[in-house]
């Protein structure tokens, strides 16, 4: 079984941050920086310019709104654009700070929260990008910034060799969070990564040697009647019976040797790596995936299009269990039929099943290949009600993504629901063992 690479995790690439999570961040920054300000303004009674600060608050509550509406939940941010969001951050943290105080101010430690997100979630070269925006964001702010709010007016302001202090203490900070920071994550994801593919390996291993086991059964079962089934064809092929019935007796006898040749041949499967069968064809793959889910009352039809030869698996688990869930799914919530379609050219290998049942649930579409997804009923009137969407669907998604596909969810124009994958024909036909 091949090792996940550091590009290729379950479901996603284990670095790219969810939308949803640095979105609710920012609400409980924005609801933190406005309370902050309200209390010191109204309650404490400190001189401080509430109309600016409350603008700037608004200014990174109406970015969140943005990423909200118009961002899926499920959505997980490329580092690039994961770095550029936490540079905003870093930007308008520290333009509330110039207006109360500049390093003065005792929140100026939050602008370590930036980088402590990145350094957990983002590669070094992303680390140093907002790294180095908080460093200059902190230099800038020691040189120049608004005085401190104190009580009544009063000026207040620290000893500028303080300020140096703190500028150098938010300065190593920042560099000694993103390397311990990275490092602590980058082997933890090390770790994650090492004992997901150990119990595929098991898993794997376990399941052929229960297979040898149900082989050698078979071979010692079978063993006897074949015997038997032999003795008497050639007792009988040496009575006196017409040459045509000698004939049959002859080929039944040379079958039921070749019966035992094949029981043979099972118990040793695992020392013929090279044998022709243990690569598949795609159509012949499609086929053997959904021939379990064929006596249904949908019917599943598959059309195969491409350039060039056929695509070539070596029939993976990951993708027979990831392909076989969703065309499960699709026969669940099917009236009538399924339709498998699969093209290939030089470069991909892409298969879609589509349904005619009623589609993905609108309020659910953008939330799939997320776990535990829950709603109160299935998507069709004669299915029963289900506790719990999503489970399935993210164990698939994330083994086809392991495999190397790309997995995307939609309805289709004339209703029904659509699963697009697409590998490249190089990963597809690349062997797993």
């Amino acid at each position: 079984m091949q090792l996940p690479s550091d590009g290729v995790q379950f479901g996603q690439n284990a670095r790219h941050i969810r939308m949803d999570t640095l979105v609710k961040l920012r609400w409980l920054a924005v609801a933190g920086q406005a309370a902050t300000i309200l209390v010191t303004a109204f309650v404490l009674g400190f001189s401080l310019d509430v109309t600016a600060c409350l603008s700037l608050v608004g200014v990174l509550a109406a970015a969140n709104l943005l990423a909200t509406l118009f961002a899926p939940r499920h959505l997980r941010l490329s580092e690039f654009s994961a770095a550029g969001f936490l540079i905003f951050d870093v930007i308008q943290l520290s333009a509330l700070l110039y207006v109360t105080g500049g390093l003065e101010n005792p929140f100026a430690i939050l602008i370590l929260a930036p980088v402590t997100i990145s350094a957990v979630s983002l590669r070094f070269k992303h680390i140093i990008s907002v790294v180095l925006a908080s460093a200059i964001c902190v230099t800038l702010l020691c040189l120049a910034h608004r005085p401190l709010p104190w009580h009544g007016g009063v000026s207040f302001s620290l000893p500028q060799l303080y300020q140096d202090g703190l500028w150098a203490a938010i300065i190593v900070s920042s560099l000694f969070i993103s390397v311990y920071v990275s490092r602590v994550a980058n082997e933890y994801r090390t770790l994650s990564q090492a004992l997901a593919a150990a119990e595929l390996v098991l898993e794997r291993e376990n399941h052929l040697s229960r297979l040898d086991g149900l082989a050698a059964a078979a071979a010692h079962e079978l063993g006897t009647p074949l015997a038997t089934i032999s003795l008497v064809t050639h007792e009988l092929k040496r009575a006196d019976v017409p040459q045509e019935i000698k004939e049959d007796l002859g080929l039944l006898e040379q079958e039921a040797r070749r019966c035992r040749d094949i029981l043979g041949k099972l118990t040793s499967l695992e020392e013929d790596d090279n044998e022709p069968f243990t690569r598949t064809k795609l159509s012949l793959l499609l086929e053997q995936i959904a021939s379990p889910y064929q006596q249904g009352a949908a019917a599943i039809k598959i059309a195969l299009a491409g350039e060039g030869d056929e695509p070539r698996s070596d029939c993976s688990p990951t993708v027979i269990y990831g392909i076989g869930n969703f065309i499960d799914n699709a026969t669940d919530f099917a009236r009538a039929a399924v339709t498998i379609d699969a093209s290939w050219d030089h470069e991909k290998v892409k298969i879609a099943i589509t349904d005619d049942g009623p589609g993905f649930p609108v309020d659910l579409i953008d939330q799939l290949g997320e776990p535990y997804l829950v709603r109160s009923s299935a998507r069709g009137g004669n299915i029963k009600d289900r506790a719990g969407l999503g489970l399935g669907v993210f164990i698939a998604k994330t083994l086809l993504e392991r495999s190397g596909a790309s997995v995307s969810f939609s309805n289709a124009r004339n209703g029904g629901a659509r699963v697009a994958l697409e590998w490249s024909r190089a990963r597809f036909e690349q062997p797993s063992v």
